[in-house]
């Protein structure tokens, strides 16, 4: 028997003392859901005469949407780029992990490796949403081969690929399928890219044009680089560049008049206070806020204590919070988590509590084309919420409006 007189008999949840993110602002108001997706109260109220069946006192806390994660490498001791026969497996071991740090979506990132372990791996992981289980998974992000080996990072640069004469049907070669692939990285100088960047966009495929340290998607077909790159890119593009007065970069690309008007530019950065210096996270904030996408870039060893473990085809080595490849200085992913991120790009970037949330939640869900249902707090959304203190501590997270995860259970 229905509990109440509403036009279904799912159980109404009700989310009251409670501060929501929503249109980037903090509205003390009480959050309702229904059959996973948030409701609109007046309609429940009037149109429908129903209730709540279940309420949860929030005790003060700021609902989020669930944070999303575009660039993570793995963590735990699982690393995703390690061809095995239990590949799934270990993505959602980490899915699960991943929940206590209000993750509730991301894609599973696979650095530069030979063509045997992304046929191996990429057909073990599907696209699926979370629960209990786990964070839901959006697609793979594949960074790599096609890096240019002049920006390779902590990419092995005898794993490096450039397109040949037949542009896609190399990648797909390399690859072996683009199934439940969400985001593909390369590099834009490399002869061939235009056409392979035109036609992933074409399938729905993020494509990030970029090196190891930052990540700039344009939305929309844009000129990004004019006289050197041309990226013609539909849901979204990305460059990386640095800073210097001759070439200005990312900061010249965020502030350049030469975007079309509504063409929206997102670029990703590891806020864990190891890759981006403060005066830099503080001069991307303020040169473009809207377009911040918070990324970990975690590997093997995030959760782990210090030591040797491996990224791809690579060994790193954990000295205190930096990773580096083996025997060098070269920075190699984080272990930062992305809660952890979030806490410090506002403390470093001096942003709002409202800026810094949404850099790990409705700017990488609008990155991936998946806003409003994801990333976002408005009626009809997803209900994927993270709970936090004041101090943008995790205290719960909820996945289509059910616990999944809740400190000290």
């Amino acid at each position: 028997m229905p509990s109440n007189k509403s036009v279904s008999d799912a159980p109404i949840t009700q989310f009251i003392n409670c501060r929501i993110l929503r249109d980037n602002e903090l509205q003390r108001e009480d959050l309702w859901v229904r059959e996973g997706r948030i409701l609109d109260p007046e309609k429940l109220f009037f149109d429908e005469q129903g209730y709540a069946d279940k309420r949860v006192d929030c005790g003060g806390s700021i609902i989020a949407p669930g944070f999303i994660d575009v660039q993570i490498n793995g963590g735990y001791g699982i690393d995703f780029s390690q061809a095995s026969e239990d590949v799934s497996d270990g993505v959602s071991f980490v899915a699960k992990k991943i929940l206590e740090h209000g993750v509730t979506s991301f894609c599973p990132t696979l650095v530069t490796s030979p063509p045997e372990v992304y046929h191996k791996v990429l057909p073990q992981v599907k696209v699926h949403d979370g629960g209990p289980h786990g964070a839901g998974v959006l697609g793979f992000h594949l960074e790599g081969p096609f890096i240019s080996a002049e920006k390779k990072g902590a990419h092995p640069e005898k794993y490096l690929r450039t397109f040949k004469s037949g542009g896609l049907e190399h990648l797909m070669e390399v690859y072996g399928s683009l199934d439940d692939v969400a985001i593909v990285t390369l590099a834009p100088e490399l002869p061939g890219s235009q056409s392979v960047v035109r036609e992933l966009s074409q399938r729905g495929i993020t494509v990030s044009l970029g090196e190891h340290r930052v990540l700039l998607l344009v939305s929309e077909s844009v000129s990004v680089q004019p006289g050197r790159f041309h990226a013609l890119s539909n849901p979204s593009v990305s460059a990386v560049v640095q800073f210097h007065h001759r070439d200005p970069g990312i900061v010249g690309l965020l502030t350049s008049d030469r975007i079309p008007a509504g063409r929206a530019v997102y670029y990703g950065m590891i806020a864990d206070g190891i890759h981006t210096n403060p005066a830099a996270l503080r001069i991307a904030h303020r040169a473009h806020p809207s377009g911040l996408v918070l990324v970990t870039d975690a590997i093997t060893a995030m959760g782990l204590p210090p030591g040797r473990h491996t990224l791809g085809q690579q060994v790193i080595e954990i000295q205190g919070l930096h990773a580096y490849v083996a025997g060098t200085k070269t920075l190699s992913g984080s272990i930062a988590t992305m809660d952890m991120c979030v806490r410090h790009f506002k403390q470093a970037s001096g942003c709002s509590v409202q800026e810094a949330l949404e850099a790990a939640s409705l700017h990488p869900a609008q990155l991936l084309g998946i806003s409003p249902k994801k990333g976002k707090l408005d009626y009809g959304s997803d209900a994927d919420l993270v709970l936090l203190d004041e101090g943008l501590n995790v205290k719960a997270t909820y996945i289509s409006g059910e616990e999944v995860w809740r400190k000290g259970q």
